[in-house]
């Protein structure tokens, strides 16, 4: 029972970042709107992370699963994507890698700031 809870607790956002999406004009997707509430109200301490955490982890662990739909699209689609392949292909690269230097610089950067907090105390 306590899974139920917590996985409808995680829902009820889904729908309000459904509702948000539907009420503002932004280009922006559901999911996010529902995960910054989500992250919001858990910083907010208004819904405590024991309230979400284990449909959360699990959530996480089946993850590779959620994609399975998603790549059986791509193959379907594949008449559309092969004309336009290659550039796709080089985009995924190049951005992958952007995000993985500056995943690592950010990262860095924080070990040191807390290295020096550290120290200072």
């Amino acid at each position: 029972m306590k899974y139920v809870r917590q996985f409808l607790l995680i829902l009820f956002f889904s729908f309000l970042g459904e509702l948000l999406k539907y009420l503002l004009p932004f280009p922006v997707p559901a999911s996010i709107y529902g995960l910054v509430l989500l992250f919001l109200a858990l910083e907010l301490r208004i819904v405590r992370l024991d309230a979400v955490r284990d449909a959360g982890n699990f959530l996480i662990e089946i993850m590779p699963l959620l994609f399975i739909p998603a790549g059986a699209g791509l193959i379907d689609a594949w008449d559309a994507l092969k004309p336009i392949f290659l550039p796709l292909l080089v985009i995924m690269v190049v951005s992958t890698l952007i995000v993985m230097v500056v995943s690592g610089h950010v990262t860095q950067f924080m070990m040191r700031r807390k290295n020096r907090e550290d120290k200072r105390q």
